[in-house]
């Protein structure tokens, strides 16, 4: 089961592979639509991998010791299914026989939390190299919390992250950041295979794609193997196996093995065209390709009894290895109960005792940045939760994110400062859009918890990782700061404006923009408490700390919205704001009052919360009774309609910002007390 026990290669071997690749053909004809080519050639690799060197245990796929494989190009999903078939993880040949169709567990695109034994949802090419770099990242950091003392490569926590990839996910930037990380950290579990086979929807990848890979991964610090095909344009499986060790066998860099493959081999006219990468072959092709590998052309979905039993006898050899884990694993919590105590937490996703004890309060008095107030809670959870760890892209100082005495997270040869192999201070460059997708690595591997931080307007470069996070719900939390034109001078390239918007439109993540401290405190309690994925969005500039003794608790954060002041009566008006314009309508409502009209102030840090209350609790809120409805927003009104209705308003930002201070900027958009006082008047009248 590992690379140090290989059983030769064997004639069933060799018929497996065979039948994996009709498989590929079958399945992708059956519903008529897919990706069959990557998937053939591949199949050898694939194979390889989960029958010979992939630490796994088909009958638990959430085993901690195992390795993790990603198929990072996505389309190509039937290498997958097909291994996770043959290995006995719960897909059968009639789920191949659903490939691509409604409620089956194989669909076009890996989906985790779907089908047992996919580790991460791929589709968007790159995102699964960087989701790879960020379960090494997660697996030497969790060594730190569990067996720091053990040699590389020695401790029950050291395992491989295995990555296939695309031309296609090599094109993609994402990749190439997470790939240069990845070389600065010297991760050198994580292996990847490059299946170079020249070959894209436009036709050959050299009409785009000519640099030399292998040198530009020399240059990130990757170890790179080259292997070639046999002289029919097979995969050469001898040298392949060799660099499979190989690459077990380094522990200083990641790896890469550049792979040389012919998409749809052995198919007579479909091999090697654009045609087979995503297009059914057609009947005749696969029967003629059947014909060439020996098979019967009138045979569909055929997997013959003897080969089934020889691939499902990997459970077998996996329960060898399981057991001897298992025997030491006994042993390591002997000798370990704090840690074991710890793991046993860690796996239940649970919190430390008296974590909540360690959220801050903050006086009135002073003003504070949401952006400050965050740093502070942030310092006060790592105290108490180790597994509590993150970063920014190169802006730590600007979004409040770093630990303070936490050590940069950095390999032990590292000659910068504060560097520790199990540092809490992720650097992460600025690579955000990396960044977000090695948090979404990080928490895929199960046992930490993870944050980091950039710009709100940079938001735009971590959509992918964002909706993938939503998509996958894990709990991974986006900090991003100077959350409006109140960062002032940097001007409208820095100045967020549809962004908070079109955040909310992303389905599953929690948009959170909190109005004062206090606000920040509960909104980070929820994102514990919760565990899904969160955006919290944070002042750059200093905001008032609400008199708690007069406006309500900000335990109402976790409601999503809540009366944080309540009218002198019966409300006329409703006011509702979130973050630095919550202040605003807080002194609307004192001009307004003094006027003889009735004014209730909600603060409505995360709509999406708001949403998932009662209709009891939202009416009790804001009463659809109560017509004049004005919400407060320095961004586009998108959205807004739904809570002020036909008869209120939106004081919103509905074009880019300008360069001049937080104070210029919102008297001149219109963001003051004057402005939704006005509006309220108008809506009376």
């Amino acid at each position: 089961m590992t690379h140090s026990t290989l059983a030769p290669w064997n004639e069933l071997d060799d018929r497996a592979v065979t039948y994996a690749r009709a498989l590929a053909m079958d399945a992708v004809q059956k519903v008529g639509n897919g990706h069959p080519g990557t998937a053939m050639a591949l199949a050898p690799v694939a194979y390889s991998l989960f029958q010979r060197h992939l630490v796994h245990d088909p009958s638990d796929p959430q085993w901690l010791g195992r390795d993790r494989f990603i198929l990072s190009c996505g389309h190509s999903s039937l290498t997958l299914y097909t291994q996770l078939f043959f290995s006995g993880y719960g897909l059968e040949l009639s789920d191949l026989m659903q490939f691509r169709t409604w409620g089956a567990l194989t669909p076009g695109h890996p989906e985790y939390g779907h089908t047992a034994g996919v580790e991460t949802t791929t589709g968007p090419l790159g995102a699964g190299v960087a989701n790879g770099v960020g379960m090494a990242m997660a697996a030497r950091y969790e060594k730190g919390l569990l067996d720091p003392d053990a040699p590389l490569g020695e401790s029950l926590f050291d395992h491989r992250i295995w990555v296939i990839c695309s031309d296609g996910d090599l094109q993609e930037g994402v990749s190439a950041e997470a790939s240069s990380l990845a070389g600065t950290q010297e991760l050198g579990l994580l292996n990847m295979i490059y299946d170079d086979n020249r070959i894209s929807i436009e036709g050959d990848t050299h009409v785009a794609f000519t640099e030399d890979v292998s040198a530009r991964y020399r240059a990130y610090g990757w170890d790179v193997i080259e292997v070639g095909t046999q002289e029919d344009g097979n995969v050469n499986r001898e040298a392949l196996e060799k660099a499979i060790t190989a690459a077990n066998a380094q522990m200083l860099k990641p790896t890469l093995i550049r792979l040389k493959t012919v998409i749809a081999w052995p198919a007579p006219s479909a091999q090697g065209t654009s045609k087979s990468h995503g297009s059914a072959l057609g009947e005749a092709e696969i029967a003629a390709t059947k014909t060439l590998m020996g098979l019967d052309p009138a045979e569909h979905f055929a997997m013959p009894d003897e080969v089934l039993a020889h691939v499902r006898n990997v459970k077998s050899r996996a329960a060898v290895v399981r057991k001897d884990w298992d025997q030491k694993f006994t042993q390591w919590q002997i000798n370990n109960p704090d840690r074991a105590n710890l793991l046993k937490r860690l796996q239940k996703r649970e919190l430390a005792d008296g974590w909540e004890e360690s959220i801050p309060a903050f006086p009135a008095g002073k003003d504070v940045s949401t952006r400050k107030a965050s740093g502070d809670v942030i310092q006060k959870i790592s105290e108490i939760l180790p597994e509590f760890w993150g970063g920014s892209a190169d802006l730590a100082e600007s979004n409040n994110t770093t630990i303070e005495g936490g050590g940069s997270f950095l390999p032990a040869s590292s000659p910068m400062k504060n560097a520790n192999p199990y540092g809490r201070v992720v650097h992460f460059g600025i690579r955000e859009h990396a960044m977000g997708s090695i948090l979404n690595g990080i928490t895929l591997h199960g046992l930490t918890r993870t944050f980091a931080g950039t710009f709100l307007v940079f938001s735009d470069y971590m959509r992918p990782s964002a909706r993938l996070a939503s998509l996958m719900k894990l709990g991974v939390t986006f900090v991003w700061s100077h959350d409006s034109i109140g960062l002032g001078e940097d001007g409208p390239t820095h100045q967020p404006v549809e962004h908070i918007a079109a955040l909310r439109a992303i389905p599953g993540l929690a948009v959170i923009r909190p109005a004062d401290a206090n606000e920040v405190a509960q909104s980070w309690k929820e994102i514990l408490r919760r565990d899904e994925p969160c955006a919290l969005l944070l002042s750059r500039q200093n905001l008032p700390v609400f008199d708690r003794t007069i406006f309500q608790p900000a335990t109402g954060v976790a409601q999503g919205a809540y009366i944080l002041k309540e009218a002198s009566g019966s409300p006329q008006v409703i006011l509702i704001a979130t973050g630095s314009e919550v202040s605003l309508a807080v002194e609307a409502q004192g001009v307004l009052e003094a006027q003889g009209v009735a004014t209730r102030v909600v603060s409505a840090p995360c709509l999406e919360w708001f949403a998932a209350q009662t209709e009891q609790y939202r009416q009790s809120v804001i009463p659809s009774s109560v017509p004049i409805r004005i919400s407060v927003e320095a961004g586009i009104a998108m959205g807004w309609r739904d809570l002020v209705g036909d008869h209120g308003a939106s004081i919103s930002l509905e074009h880019f910002g300008a360069s001049a201070s937080a104070t210029v900027l919102f008297k001149e958009f219109g963001f003051t007390s004057e402005a939704i006082v006005a509006a309220v008047k108008a809506r009376l009248k």
